[in-house]
């Protein structure tokens, strides 16, 4: 196989391992979201069922009744649910995921003709690393069934000034920082609500301390159960620790394209486009190492 065909072939390998990590995320986020909204159900529904028990009504015991059913469903399901966010679904996400970053580090160090990829004599070498990339997810395999490659040329680099442009420019501005302020934006959603929920929790908790009515007391452990749910969830995503690193290897990306925009010697230009990779590499591997960890608060449930 000719050189400009087989970077075609893992061009379209890239894209199929991306967009099956891609497919797993979606499933692992889909999963979270489910835990977090059957816990805030179930809580709800808990602090319903006590409300009922206590109503003269005479369709109160009925409708208690059922809402216990659900609430109990709402319950059961965690257990069920967790298996498809954590544990090996999360480790093979997080390897997808390194593959497809991999293959896309191979594709553009040869078009820049940088690091041990310096010409088409190199094209044994290119392959050799793809075939150890694909050797290590052959169990991963199973997840690709019905993925398709997108149809896409191949990145506009053809040499080492190129690069930059392209790759590093394209992953600082429209990658890293796109995902920090998406990321900020998240955070801070989530801390808003933790404060309001916080805030209710002690006017509700000094309302029924005054004697305003015990039957608001349960909806003390609705928010508080609420609140860790919630917090645990944010934690499970890592949200803090990818803001940092998405800004760090951001700010490490631009000092390389800056210095690459003042080099004009191709080999210290070449260096520079290996660290590029480096950075991205570390960064990667840091960050996904991280997610398939289980947090400390599921560790100990």
């Amino acid at each position: 196989m000719s050189a400009p065909d087989l970077v075609e072939e893992l061009w379209r390998e890239q894209s199929l391992w991306s967009r099956t990590a891609n497919r797993m995320k979606k499933r692992i986020e889909r999963a979270r979201f489910t835990a977090l909204a059957a816990t805030v159900t179930a809580a709800v529904l808990s602090a319903a069922v006590g409300l009922m028990m206590t109503s003269p009504a005479a369709w109160a015991a009925d409708a208690s009744r059922v809402l216990a059913v659900l609430a109990g469903l709402g319950v059961g399901i965690l257990p069920l649910l967790r298996p498809y966010w954590s544990g090996q679904r999360l480790r093979d996400w997080t390897r997808a995921r390194s593959m497809s970053e991999a293959l896309k580090s191979d594709v553009y160090l040869w078009l820049a003709r940088a690091g041990q990829y310096r010409g088409d004599a190199q094209a044994a070498r290119l392959r050799d690393e793809t075939d150890k990339v694909r050797a290590d997810g052959a169990d991963l395999l199973r997840y690709r069934n019905g993925v398709v490659a997108e149809e896409r040329p191949l990145p506009a680099v053809h040499d080492l000034i190129s690069y930059f442009a392209v790759r590093v420019t394209g992953q600082v501005d429209g990658y890293y920082r796109r995902r920090a302020r998406e990321l900020q934006q998240r955070l801070r959603w989530f801390r808003s609500v933790g404060i309001a929920l916080g805030a209710t929790g002690v006017v509700v908790g000094a309302f029924v301390a005054a004697g305003g009515g015990t039957s608001f007391a349960p909806w003390i452990a609705v928010i508080t159960t609420v609140s860790t749910a919630l917090a645990v969830h944010v934690a499970a995503g890592r949200y803090d620790f990818q803001l940092i690193e998405f800004l760090r290897t951001a700010e490490r990306l631009d000092q390389l394209r800056r210095k690459a925009a003042t080099t004009v010697d191709q080999t210290e230009l070449g260096a520079l486009a290996v660290e590029a990779e480096g950075v991205i590499s570390i960064q990667n591997e840091g960050w996904m190492a991280k997610l398939a960890e289980d947090p400390a608060e599921q560790k100990a449930s």
